[in-house]
């Protein structure tokens, strides 16, 4: 099915994402590079919007396709800059393992508002290794290396981030439908993109966007293109396929960046995370396969 094999690189393009993302603010404020990337992402979706030809059906999209739309923009919006803003004071392997949680509850509700009960026993034993895994790594996370309480000011931000990625999931699902995938994610950059820039002047950091320093600007430029690669793959997928299957797929992209954030970062897993990382894996693999 096409729809998984996009769903497979959404979550590739996605680990890339945080390994370029991290790369691109250790001294760059994070709202400042959050609304800099999305003008990458805009950029990068509109041009797939015009070589697909899908803008002349724009004036076809309903009223309620549109709301949803915009409100799964400012769902996202509000996941980017507390993801960006944990990414900045913790460890990419503090920070994603949480920010995937937003799986169990996306498909979850799936489950419940899209009725997407179809081998649902598999669905559920999924979830369950899901949320073991994902429990573990957290675990790891909180208890390893002596952390200080004051340096754990990331996990609200990681915690609210999962909260809004879930939701995103499934305003998303309910806007993109009858909405060529590649327009429903151009329109929706554009509400992340306002909303972004609008937190950065309400705290008076326009200022700092001159101060950007080239090297991490490359890397933000580059975070912002594998987001836009990784959302036009997502909504492709979940428009064709179960949110409840491609959410999983997509979480997969934290083997992506524990990968690299172990040979770029050098943060290592514990015996207690690998497991926790398997678990998350195996749940995801469950599900895909026994669709």
């Amino acid at each position: 099915m096409l729809w998984i094999i996009m769903a497979v690189l959404s979550a590739l393009f996605a680990g890339l994402t945080s390994v370029f993302a991290k790369c691109g603010i250790k001294k760059t404020d994070s709202d400042v590079a959050t609304a800099v990337r999305t003008i990458v992402v805009l950029i990068f979706s509109w041009i797939m919007v015009f070589l697909i030809g899908s803008f002349e059906t724009i004036a076809d999209i309903s009223m309620k396709s549109l709301i949803f739309l915009g409100l799964s923009g400012l769902a996202t919006g509000a996941s980017w800059i507390c993801y960006f803003k944990a990414l900045a004071i913790g460890d990419v392997n503090k920070v994603v393992p949480i920010d995937k949680s937003s799986t169990v509850l996306s498909v979850l509700l799936a489950i419940i508002l899209f009725g997407e009960t179809d081998n649902l026993p598999v669905k559920l034993g999924g979830t369950v290794l899901l949320a073991a895994g994902i429990f573990l790594m957290i675990e790891k996370k909180q208890n390893s290396g002596g952390e200080k309480g004051s340096r754990r000011v990331w996990l609200p931000y990681a915690v609210a981030s999962a909260v809004f990625a879930a939701v995103t999931s499934i305003l998303a699902k309910i806007g993109i439908e009858g909405v060529e995938s590649n327009l429903g994610t151009a329109l929706r950059t554009c509400v992340v993109l306002l909303m972004a820039w609008l937190v950065v002047f309400m705290k008076k950091k326009q200022k700092l966007v001159r101060q950007i320093d080239k090297k991490e600007l490359a890397f933000i430029g580059l975070s912002g293109i594998a987001t836009g690669g990784s959302w036009l793959c997502y909504y492709y997928a979940i428009q064709n396929g179960d949110v409840s299957v491609v959410v999983p797929i997509d979480k997969l992209s934290i083997i992506v960046s524990v990968v690299f954030s172990y040979f770029v970062f050098k943060e290592r897993l514990s015996k207690k995370a690998m497991l926790g990382l398997l678990l998350m894996v195996a749940g995801t693999l469950l599900m895909a396969i026994m669709k």
